[in-house]
């Protein structure tokens, strides 16, 4: 039987003719002692989408590694959904069997003035929903229509169930600030380890 409590970590390397990713993520908590973790280094190339990466990893308690190498001559899209497909395969592959943790998470996250929810569920089955309310073309290099689906990607690549919304909010880089921090959140309780071994469901797999 799989040990929860063990380091709890992934390296995936996603090639194509798109773009080039590799992703190293360590999911916490940290128990080792002495425990020195790497600082978080993320460059897809686009800076709002590092932004968004480095605040999900600094809130879920990740220690992430994350690089692309995309066409963004072309456009965002490419770069921002194979680095959120990458993620999403990292996570799975670093939680493993899903026992003895929580399965589910909340949290709601503001950013002055706006305030968004987010809920999860380790549930085996990729799923979300992602309403944002955004309204810029683009925050930075990135565009507001890819935020949502960054979102997506992700969850349907980790094999999660993933709801976040924005429940208010005037400013589109402290709505979706706020998004990734709330998902942050959640994530990190629905992973908290619960002290026993169990599958968290009534069907004894997830």
């Amino acid at each position: 039987m799989e040990n929860p409590t063990k380091s709890r970590l992934a390296k995936i390397s996603r090639k194509t003719n798109e773009t080039d990713v590799s992703v190293f993520l360590r999911i916490g908590p940290f128990h080792e002692t002495n425990d020195i973790l790497f600082d978080t280094q993320i460059d897809t190339g686009i800076g709002f989408l590092d932004h968004m990466y480095y605040a999900l990893a600094k809130h879920a308690n990740w220690e992430l590694r994350l690089n692309c190498v995309g066409d963004i001559h072309i456009d965002d899209h490419h770069t921002a959904e194979d680095t959120a497909i990458a993620l999403g395969q990292a996570f799975k592959q670093a939680l493993g069997e899903p026992r003895g943790i929580k399965r589910f998470g909340y949290a709601y996250c503001p950013l002055d003035e706006a305030l968004s929810r987010a809920v999860v569920d380790i549930s085996g089955r990729g799923y979300c929903h992602a309403n944002l309310s955004l309204k810029r073309d683009m925050i930075g290099q990135l565009s507001c229509e890819m935020i949502p689906h960054v979102i997506s990607s992700f969850a349907t690549s980790a094999g999660i169930t993933v709801h976040v919304d924005n429940i208010r909010g005037d400013n589109d880089h402290h709505k979706a600030e706020s998004a990734f921090k709330a998902l942050a959140v959640a994530l990190k309780q629905a992973v908290e380890l619960t002290g026993d071994t169990s599958v968290p469901s009534t069907k004894g797999v997830l």
